[in-house]
């Protein structure tokens, strides 16, 4: 199963970015933790990571992987997750299963603007408020609910 990671905008230091609201742990001990909640499935899993903090390059990285043929995809978006419809409609149409990931629980931070998902709808699932640990269960969540692709 091919699943694709993206990062928006100031995540690309994760780990050392602000460790006391999105934790001290960098994507690089995202592989581990799959291994750890996946087990011996981990081994079918392919995850490819990105980032960018630029609204067009993020979409243009979706569009190849609806023209890769992508299994899944984990989201997050950062601040785009609260005001990019360009990054809604293109999620809408590209339909590739999608789980919208946040590292902070948004919905207990005090900015009211992050309460508020234009993503949310075209995603299966939301994770949210458990650190790195919130990408291991969104590749968690996609295994189970696509399975093996080669099953």
């Amino acid at each position: 199963m091919d699943i694709l990671v993206v990062n928006g905008p100031n995540l690309g230091y994760l780990g050392q970015r602000q460790p006391e609201v999105y934790g001290s742990q960098g994507m690089d001990a995202l592989p581990e933790l799959v291994q750890r909640l996946l087990g011996e499935s981990a081994r079918h899993v392919t995850l490819t990571l990105f980032q960018s903090n630029s609204e067009g390059t993020l979409i243009d990285r979706l569009e190849e992987a609806w023209k890769a043929n992508v299994h899944g995809l984990i989201l997050n978006a950062g601040a785009y997750t609260h005001t990019s419809l360009a990054l809604a409609d293109c999620l809408a149409w590209i339909r590739i299963p999608c789980v919208e990931v946040h590292l902070s629980n948004v919905h207990a931070r005090a900015s009211a603007i992050r309460h508020q998902s234009l993503i949310a709808r075209h995603c299966i699932g939301a994770i949210a408020g458990f650190g790195i640990m919130s990408y291991a269960l969104a590749v968690q969540a996609l295994w189970q609910r696509l399975g093996s692709p080669e099953a």
